[in-house]
């Protein structure tokens, strides 16, 4: 999966379509779905339409909503955000990752660990120009920024709840993976300013905090787990490190020697390892009515890695977009990432972990989390910069580093700081975690809303026994 992190195609010239009026409507009924195409019987509700942000700009953004399946009044509210900038939420989050459904050729199958059995699932493509999301005035599209995509954000919450004001007063939580890692923090922080809703806490995974540390700790982990060689290593702690080259191949100004080391790096990794996991098969999308699946991590867990193309024929069904009430406004096709969207690339230097302290300080929980596989925004970045806002910060290890367990295996490694900010890791994840290890990263998301401390299982002593035994015979 190529979800987050990836420079798109250059603008396309759009021919702007203006939205019916019932497109705009302030009821939550109109955006009601009767049945997706293909999609097994359930109990819960499902809405998807448009949320207007900007009416002078005719600028709405497109959502789809998913009650909890059991006891929706008793259930938080989760806002999801997926990052790029520029990828979309319903795409990656919805149906590749931990939404109630997922594709498979002209059905949709029920996802056993979507996160609608914890909470109510919104599901956002922000900003405009992604996904179903649009702008009349096309010129928005050429240079959005971090603060206008938090703006435009906050509106939406704003509006949304005049669509389903049952939900106004309800627990809020905002969670999202990669470039959230300025979407979630930067909105959440505009709603403790404005003292809007009821919210509660934030959850990001393998997120952009920091530009240097989290990109600089890529040729780490690629040494550490055998895609590089020590000469190369050596060469990116020597020559040039991976935050130069991401600096320069943005602005068009790769040097000589950046380029060789990242040609050398690039050369020993190999096309076929997908930097997102890097022991995920890659999906073999050329190959005709074929699809490579992991079965390695877990035993009883088949992955397809062809998801995001089978999301991506799905939604661009016309039926499928008629009865999500969504359009396609300016474009010819929804797409994964955006191809009209020109964000401002300088945003991803503009360091966002500052603000994760300052929403632990006003008493908001935040959680990061990191796929373990992942080498994009590797856990090892991560973790060195929430260990280091916790001394900032003065707060005291409150649950040293230890292993947390999914049923009998070790899921991951988590560490808590105070009583607000806390870190885990998920063994075996990728970059969009929930895809690649759908169950444990729900028993992460259901620890979170809970505010439980996830889960110490230890292995009965017969076991621990003998695992030391099989251990001590290397």
């Amino acid at each position: 999966m190529h979800l987050q992190l990836v420079p798109w195609l250059a603008a396309a010239t759009l021919c702007a379509t203006l939205c019916s009026s019932s497109t705009l409507g302030t009821t939550s009924e109109a955006d009601k779905i009767a049945s997706l195409p293909g999609q097994p019987k359930v109990s819960f509700g499902q809405y998807a339409g448009y949320v207007t942000v900007d009416e002078k700009q005719q600028r709405a953004l497109f959502y789809y909503f998913a009650e909890a399946e059991a006891d929706p009044a008793s259930k938080p509210l989760v806002l999801w955000l997926n990052g790029g900038p520029g990828c979309s939420s319903i795409g990656a989050g919805a149906f590749c990752e931990h939404g109630p459904f997922k594709p498979s050729g002209d059905v949709l199958l029920k996802n056993d660990y979507s996160w609608n059995k914890e909470a109510n699932m919104l599901y956002l493509e922000s900003p405009a120009g992604v996904g179903f999301s649009y702008s009349v005035n096309t010129s928005y599209y050429s240079s959005v920024d971090d603060k206008m995509t938090a703006r435009d954000n906050l509106a939406f919450l704003r509006n949304w709840f005049e669509k389903f004001p049952e939900y106004k007063e309800r627990d809020l939580f905002i969670t999202g993976e990669s470039y959230a890692g300025h979407y979630v923090p930067q909105l959440a922080l505009l709603i403790v300013q404005s003292k809007l809703f009821n919210l509660k806490g934030i959850a990001i995974g393998n997120p952009l905090l920091e530009f240097n540390t989290d990109f600089n700790s890529r040729a780490e982990f690629f040494w550490s787990h055998g895609l590089i060689s020590d000469a190369t290593y050596e060469s990116f702690n020597t020559m040039c490190n991976y935050s130069q080259i991401r600096r320069q191949a943005q602005s068009g100004t790769l040097t000589p020697v950046c380029s060789r080391v990242n040609s050398e790096a690039n050369r020993q990794i190999s096309k076929f390892i997908d930097t997102y996991d890097v022991t995920l098969d890659v999906c073999l999308s050329t190959v005709s009515s074929q699809s490579a699946v992991l079965n390695k991590l877990q035993q009883t867990e088949k992955i397809d890695v062809c998801v995001e193309d089978k999301t991506l024929k799905y939604l661009n069904r016309k039926e499928v977009q008629e009865a999500l009430h969504a359009r396609l406004v300016g474009i010819s096709s929804w797409t994964v990432c955006s191809y009209v969207l020109k964000y401002e690339y300088q945003n991803l230097e503009i360091p966002t972990i500052s603000i994760l302290g300052e929403l632990v300080k006003s008493g908001i929980q935040v959680l990061v989390y990191s796929g373990d596989q992942d080498s994009a925004i590797p856990l090892l970045g991560t973790r060195t910069l929430v260990n280091n806002l916790a001394k900032q910060l003065g707060l005291n290890t409150t649950v040293p580093y230890r292993v947390w367990f999914e049923e009998s295996q070790v899921a991951g490694w988590t560490q808590v700081y105070g009583d607000k900010l806390s870190y885990a890791t998920i063994r075996g994840a990728s970059h969009e975690a929930p895809f690649s290890q759908p169950e444990r990263s729900l028993v992460l998301f259901s620890s979170f809303l809970g505010g439980r401390p996830l889960p110490e299982g230890l292995m009965s002593e017969s076991a621990v026994e003998t695992n030391k035994i099989i251990g001590d015979q290397s």
